[in-house]
């Protein structure tokens, strides 16, 4: 078979930028397996992925310009309905063959297959391969129709009449494989090797592609386009921190994966320019000036080692002019009324208080069935006051209220409805300009944290205090009008505040139990279910322990500790690690063993376990060996325990085993006098209430 490399090319007008990278890899990806699936490319075949704001393409190694032929087995029916008892066809074989494209010539050649008790017909026939031209025309077809398209427009051909429907207005196709066009069709357009290359810097135009494996060569040649995305990105990066180095010492574009990715896909021949703004801009806070370059003008603000912000900000260009001056004086002139309106923005909003702002909120929906963010306002600052009173400090519970009732003012300042991604941010600023104490101002805009998983967390007592009372008050709201997350379906963000609150726990310091927690969001709202609240205990902890696993704990692990619902999550971390190392020892095999036959037992017990062992029913040695072993260990592991040391709890228990192994090989249990029963059963509960107070030793047995 004749292999060659292939490429394939449909140059558009531009393309979405956010989504352009999708694009073009999943143009490459489905293009590379349909051609496997038709046999046209081989399992191994390397697969190149280009896309720019005006084109798609795809370089596949290794296709075939045919498909080898293949052997097909056609099962028919069961031999007894397709001959008769002459052994001649019957009208149902006929039939079937007919359908086929065969006839009655056909019967000598069937092949007979016993398939369980009945024999089967088959006909086996050569399946001639596919040809690259047929198998390319469907390639391309179900590439495009499978590409992540949200919207797609709806244009008509040169020739007036045909309509078609794609992303954007497509104006040529290319399709080679090696040197040779395939002769295939879509959107109107015949396959050839004639492109087009950059639109002003181009070399020639149309560019023509020779061959497949020339492609990204000629276009950067000829055409001045850098065709690969990657490679684009790279380049950005290169050029935008040598300008970084240009425009000042330790200076540093800031970093933001998204605009990287976003400005790639904006530009094919990318050079980075350095502009500068007044440095009396610099008044504003910084964030609103980063945001509005980048968000606005996809510009690369320029941050010293200290983060702070520089007057000068990096362009990522398209044309390469001799003199650019006239293009960095275009893009400072742009940027001025951006940043002026900024500074307009944030010297209006100085005018008012935080506190004068919050009758306004009154208006301001939070949900149809939760009422205003005024008054979800209040149910914050009563969680966050309870949180502050429960972690014994008046001082906190005063300053947590009073940062929770503000926490939401800034939604109605003009920065923010000009900007919502700085909620939070600009009302830390305007809590300063009130002349509100720093711990108040941090906590305002810190309340959101985390925001996302590696996002920090609060960054004092207050901001921790508030942020848990804002993802309390959500998630117990949500919870109780039936707004809970379905598969993957959470327009509330309710798991990302559950993971926020379980970091805060188990990183923040803040050592209240879990239910208690969830008894002031509940308070809060005047009401307490039972149902709403096990609900929201459940919901939490399938999300600690799914992140736990995500931090490497195994299964076994988390499910010994977690299962037990541990109240105070910061403790958490500690138990894993006990665990970890119980399992290391040489008895905890056999202990978790017999820690789920003791479980076991007591749930067929039906209630019989007591709570207090009779020391004149304890007949075997055994039993009375066990007694002692529990009257010595249980208490220096309690002991422990109580202490926090969960190591060495777990490790004291492991003197159990002996005692244990023989009480199961020499005493039954399940005694045939009622008492002595029962006396055995509460034993086996001392036991398991001893054994399992760190965590659940059964979970471990495998």
């Amino acid at each position: 078979m004749n292999a060659r490399n292939l490429l394939v090319e449909i140059f558009v007008e531009e393309l979405p930028p956010k989504v352009l990278e999708t694009l073009g890899e999943s143009f490459a990806a489905s293009l590379a397996a349909a051609l496997r699936r038709d046999g046209l490319a081989p399992g191994d075949a390397a697969v190149s992925a280009y896309a720019t704001p005006r084109r798609l393409a795809a370089h596949i190694t290794g296709v075939l310009a045919a498909a080898a032929d293949k052997p097909v087995a056609h099962k028919l029916m069961p031999l007894a309905v397709g001959l008769d008892a002459a052994g001649n066809p019957t009208p149902a074989l006929l039939k079937k063959l007919g359908a086929l494209g065969l006839d009655a010539s056909v019967v000598s050649q069937l092949r007979r297959e016993r398939d369980g008790k009945a024999e089967i017909l088959f006909y086996d026939s050569i399946a001639r391969g596919a040809t690259l031209a047929e198998g390319l025309q469907k390639a391309i077809e179900a590439a495009l129709a499978a590409l992540p398209i949200p919207k797609v427009m709806s244009y008509q051909l040169a020739d007036g009449w045909t309509s078609v429907n794609f992303v954007r207005p497509a104006h040529a196709l290319i399709a080679l494989h090696g040197e040779d066009i395939v002769p295939v069709s879509v959107l109107g357009l015949q396959a050839g090797r004639a492109t087009h290359g950059h639109r002003f810097e181009a070399a020639a135009d149309p560019v023509i592609v020779q061959n497949a494996n020339a492609y990204a060569a000629v276009l950067r040649d000829e055409g001045a386009v850098i065709v690969s995305f990657a490679e684009r990105r790279d380049e950005i990066a290169r050029q935008l921190a040598i300008a970084a180095a240009q425009a000042g010492a330790n200076l540093h574009p800031v970093e933001d994966a998204a605009l990287l990715d976003e400005v790639t896909a904006l530009v094919e021949r990318p050079n980075v320019l350095i502009g500068r703004f007044e440095p009396e801009f610099l008044a504003v806070p910084q964030e609103c000036l980063i945001l509005t370059m980048k968000a606005n003008q996809k510009y690369f603000p320029l941050l010293d080692a200290n983060g702070k912000l520089d007057n000068s900000f990096l362009i990522v260009s398209n044309i390469r002019p001799d003199d650019p001056s006239a293009v960095i004086g275009g893009n400072e002139r742009v940027v001025r009324p951006r940043l002026a309106d900024a500074r307009f923005f944030f010297e209006q909003d100085k005018k008012k208080t935080l506190e004068s702002r919050l009758p306004a909120l009154e208006k301001v929906v939070y949900h149809n069935k939760l009422g205003s963010q005024a008054e979800r306002g209040k149910r914050v600052a009563a969680i966050a006051r309870a949180i502050g009173a429960a972690l014994g400090d008046a001082g906190l519970a005063r300053q947590s209220e009073e940062a929770a009732r503000l926490a939401k003012a800034d939604l109605l300042t003009e920065m923010v409805g000009e900007f919502p991604e700085l909620q939070g941010i600009m009302g830390r600023y305007y809590a300063l300009n009130d002349g509100l104490p720093p711990e108040v101002a941090d906590a305002i805009e810190d309340h959101y944290k985390p925001r996302f998983a590696g996002d920090a967390l609060p960054r004092g007592m207050t901001g921790k205090t508030v942020a848990l009372a804002d993802k309390l008050e959500t998630l117990f709201g949500m919870f109780s009008i039936g707004q809970t997350p379905t598969g993957d379906k959470d327009p509330f963000a309710l798991r990302r505040h559950a993971l926020g609150i379980i970091r805060i726990l188990l990183e923040g310091g803040v050592n209240i139990p879990l239910d208690d927690l969830l008894a002031y969001a509940a308070d809060s709202f005047g009401s307490g279910e039972a149902e709403v609240l096990d609900s929201l205990r459940g919901f939490i902890f399938e999300r600690l322990a799914g992140s736990l696993r995500e931090q490497g704990y195994t299964a076994h692990e988390v499910d010994a500790v977690v299962s037990l619902k541990p109240q105070l999550l910061g403790d958490i971390p500690k138990r894993l690690a006990a665990v970890r190392a119980f399992s290391a020892l040489p008895e905890a095999g056999a202990l978790a063993a017999a820690n789920k036959r003791v479980g076991n037992i007591l749930k067929k017990s039906d209630g019989a376990a007591g709570t207090a062992i009779e020391t004149a029913l304890l007949k075997e040695n055994a039993e009375i060996a066990l007694v002692r072993a529990l009257d010595e260990i249980a208490p220096a592991a309690a002991a422990a325990f109580d202490k926090g040391d969960y190591a060495q709890s777990l490790q004291t228990l492991a003197a159990l085993r002996g005692p244990v192994d023989d009480f199961f090989d020499k005493v039954m249990v399940n005694a045939e006098d009622a008492a002595l029963r029962a006396n055995r059963f509460a034993l086996l509960a001392r036991l398991h209430g001893a054994m399992n107070r760190v965590a659940d030793l059964s979970r471990l047995s495998v």
